[in-house]
């Protein structure tokens, strides 16, 4: 069996130069994004979602994301998860795409506030009937006896919902909008020696820097 300390990959497929990027982190991100979409990456809009706790404590996990509106990345969720209490209690966030069939990642910072009622209602009511059944079963974060539990609460709102295509959205279910004041977007190179662009938010500009790899 290979060591772990032995995987590697080289990475050829693109360069990415301070010149040639986007004046705008959201228009390169929109670039980048449109071709992840043409080279069939699998859930392009998966990200790592990071938050951090009251006692600073970090967690991660993978969330989707559902939409870039007015210069925010924007994700749903349980309001009462840990993700959801930590946004609440402190806003400070990161976001990180990775797209390994393209060599290339996306690194966010920014500040999280909650989307609108309506927008969160229309987003809600637009999903496929399993989810927003899903959303209203599942206690988010909590720790449950067994699966017969969630199966079990899944029916009672499916027979409590019966012959309505379409629920109302739970008050404790909404979406996050993200503003960024910093985003990096990394590009594989050979040797390691990878392209590193970065925006950082200067008043209303956007300062474009080169990193070191």
């Amino acid at each position: 069996m290979m060591s772990i300390e032995d995987l590697r990959k080289d990475y050829s497929k693109a360069t990415l130069e301070i010149t040639s990027v986007a004046p705008s982190p959201i228009a390169q991100f929109e670039k980048w994004f449109s071709q992840a979409l043409e080279a069939k990456v699998p859930e392009p809009n998966a990200l790592n979602l990071a938050t951090v706790s009251k006692g600073g404590q970090p967690s991660s996990r993978i969330v989707l994301l559902k939409g870039v509106e007015k210069n925010c990345f924007v994700f749903y969720s349980n309001y009462q998860s840990l993700k959801g209490k930590e946004l609440q209690e402190n806003p400070s966030c990161a976001l990180n795409f990775f797209w390994p069939e393209l060599e290339r990642q996306v690194r966010i910072e920014g500040i999280a506030e909650r989307t609108s009622e309506e927008q969160s209602t229309a987003y809600f009511q637009s999903r496929p009937r399993e989810s927003q059944i899903g959303a209203w079963a599942s206690p988010q974060s909590v720790v449950v006896s067994d699966r017969k539990l969630l199966d079990d609460r899944a029916k009672e709102i499916e027979k409590k919902f019966a012959g309505q295509a379409i629920l109302p959205k739970p008050k404790q279910w909404g979406g996050f909008r993200v503003e960024p004041f910093l985003v990096e977007f990394w590009q594989g190179r050979p040797g390691r020696l990878h392209d590193r662009i970065v925006y950082t938010k200067e008043s209303e500009d956007w300062k474009i820097s080169r990193l070191a790899p």
